[in-house]
């Protein structure tokens, strides 16, 4: 089983708190015998945009190939002023051609796939952005099981604190194990 992980931190050098969530929520996966595939987002050009191919050549036709192949995609993401960051905001755009085809009559090729959520902050802003993106998603005919979320605000998240990998994983190991685990059970439920 094959999860893609869309991980939508903005820190293109190092180790963001989203991508050691993702890190630590990747593992349970592995114990579901789901293999996770993590996209990093702000190494790729993703041009802004509503088609999935476009005049000027990126990377998105490649990486929406890789989400119509996966079995569960998960969107990662840190809270900024309330809502998701830039760069899922500009796959949920590029992915807005999809919308279109169904709106045509065509059938979603991404139809009936179960959708994750991470989240980290240090501030509230983790509902609206999971029923933000949970509408979204089955607007293009995808899904979010129940308790498919992960969520965690903490002060270790707050802007230019470095709490390190280590405390970080610590800290989600003390506190999230058992949603991590329910998490990666629930994809792999709706999955089959």
């Amino acid at each position: 089983m094959k999860a893609i992980i869309l991980l939508g931190t903005l820190k293109k050098e190092g180790v963001s708190n989203t991508e050691t969530l993702t890190s630590f929520c990747n593992s349970y996966l592995g114990k579901e015998g789901i293999e996770a595939e993590v996209i990093k987002l702000v190494d790729y050009k993703i041009l802004p945009g509503t088609y999935t191919e476009m005049n000027q050549k990126d990377d998105w036709p490649g990486i929406f190939k890789k989400l119509t192949e996966a079995d569960i995609i998960i969107f990662a993401t840190p809270i900024w002023w309330g809502n998701h960051s830039s760069e899922i905001q500009r796959v949920i755009e590029r992915l807005d051609e999809v919308h279109d085809k169904i709106e045509d009559g065509e059938e979603s090729p991404l139809a009936d796939k179960p959708v994750g959520i991470i989240i980290t902050g240090d501030s509230d802003g983790s509902q609206h952005i999971i029923g933000s993106i949970s509408n979204f998603v089955n607007a293009i005919g995808m899904f979010v099981p129940p308790f498919s979320t992960l969520s965690v605000q903490a002060e270790e998240h707050i802007k230019d604190a470095e709490p390190g990998e280590d405390k970080l994983l610590e800290l989600y190991e003390k506190d999230y194990a058992e949603d991590a685990a329910q998490m990666a059970a629930q994809l792999k439920k709706y999955a089959e």
